[in-house]
């Protein structure tokens, strides 16, 4: 049996892609690479395996004889480290975000057509049980044409910030909009219905004490309303400063809805669904279960409910040839991120609906091929956003200071 040979970029969240090799007999992890060499050591002390190699050079990476290369290093540089594999000759599993801003979004989109290489956005809550079973109903007719959809990912990120953000200042988490790390939240209910978002409008919510606490600059979170290509109407709500969490979906359709449990909801389903309505009714057939099949069975110990599992099976699927493999293409990814991008220029510009363009239509791409715009002053340049729309807090430095302190007291590792 042909074994695929996976490098990954990025031990802190490329753990789980590095865990999956040990249990996929199709897989052979035959490179790490990480800046840090103390975490390589950790890892080859770890793995206890002679036949793999360990870089601290991404340039070592991409001339290894991996097929395929998994980036989870900082989520905003995924799109040049992608394109830069494309080009190598190396298929890409990309962890969130696929791009941060237009410029790379034409770019990437146009390397993976080039090189004809997979190109796989790895937005693995697509593949949590309940997205999954909505996108298993949708698409076998059960729930109707889509009709309404809402999606929520609402991260208190607060007690988490110095093991992900180290204190940091330059840190991307601590610069980006609130209206960027959108994936989570609407990506599943594209997915669901491969209805392509054709306009925009943002809402921003505002600076905090938990943002401020915590030295981001962005409003706590953001609100985005989507109009599909058959006119249905999506909502999308996501941040990482709210009081409390909450990964939720719900789809309206018009045979029926389904919803996922509330994250600390009662119960232990993981579904509710109300079908097989009929015309004037409004008869309550709510069944709540938990969706279970093969691949959920083998995935129960994979991190994110699982769906780490399915990211990685799809991405080797699909190099292993399988056309029906449910990867997320670069179009998706785009489908998935640009209403974020222009939700948040929706605010800037007062609250006017924004276009969204499809990037399979290269004529649709090439008027963003010089838009640099973001809030990462080494990608915008003279294009730079703020990361608030009311313009950039002040923060102090003892609160960078006082979240370094707390993360080395955590760790005792200097990052």
């Amino acid at each position: 049996m042909k074994q695929v040979k996976i490098g990954v970029l990025g031990i802190y969240r490329g753990k789980a892609m590095i865990d999956y090799c040990k249990h996929d007999k199709r897989v052979k992890l035959v490179a790490v690479c990480d800046r840090r060499k103390d975490a390589l050591d950790k890892m080859k002390e770890d793995l206890c395996d002679d036949s793999i190699a360990y870089y601290d050079r991404f340039e070592d990476l991409l001339a290894s004889d991996a097929d395929g290369i998994v980036l989870a290093n900082y989520a905003n540089e995924h799109a040049p480290y992608a394109i830069r594999c494309l080009e190598s000759g190396k298929h890409v599993l990309s962890e969130v975000l696929p791009v941060q801003n237009f410029a790379e979004a034409v770019a990437l989109t146009e390397a993976v057509e080039r090189t004809g290489k997979i190109y796989d956005y790895a937005e693995n809550y697509c593949y949590m049980a309940a997205p999954r079973e909505m996108r298993r109903l949708y698409r076998c007719g059960a729930l109707g044409t889509f009709e309404y959809g809402e999606g929520e990912y609402l991260h208190n990120c607060e007690p988490i910030w110095p093991s992900i953000t180290y204190g940091d200042p330059k840190h991307w988490r601590n610069n980006m909009s609130a209206f960027f790390y959108c994936t989570h939240s609407i990506g599943p209910l594209i997915h669901i219905t491969g209805l392509k978002p054709k306009k925009v409008t943002g809402f921003e919510f505002p600076y905090n004490e938990r943002m401020a606490r915590m030295g981001a600059k962005a409003g706590w979170g953001s609100m985005i309303v989507v109009t599909l290509e058959n006119g249905a109407v999506l909502k999308s709500i996501h941040g990482v400063g709210p009081s409390k969490n909450s990964v939720w979906y719900s789809v309206y359709g018009s045979l029926g809805c389904v919803e996922s449990k509330r994250e600390n909801g009662e119960g232990e389903h993981a579904v509710c669904t109300n079908l097989d309505r009929y015309e004037g009714e409004n008869v309550d057939r709510r069944q709540a279960y938990n969706p279970v099949d093969a691949l959920s069975v083998r995935a129960e110990a994979a991190g994110h409910g699982g769906s780490d599992f399915f990211t990685m099976w799809n991405f080797v699927s699909r190099i292993l040839g399988d056309r029906n493999a449910e990867i997320i293409d670069v179009y998706e990814a785009m489908d998935m991120f640009l209403p974020g991008l222009l939700a948040y220029r929706s605010v800037l510009n007062g609250g006017i609906p924004m276009e969204i363009p499809d990037f399979r239509d290269a004529k649709q791409r090439e008027k963003y091929r010089c838009d640099y715009a973001c809030t990462d002053p080494a990608a915008a340049g003279d294009q730079l956003l703020p990361s608030y729309s009311k313009g950039n807090p002040e923060v102090p430095a003892e609160v960078y200071e006082k979240t370094r302190r707390a993360y080395l007291e955590e760790t005792g590792e200097d990052r």
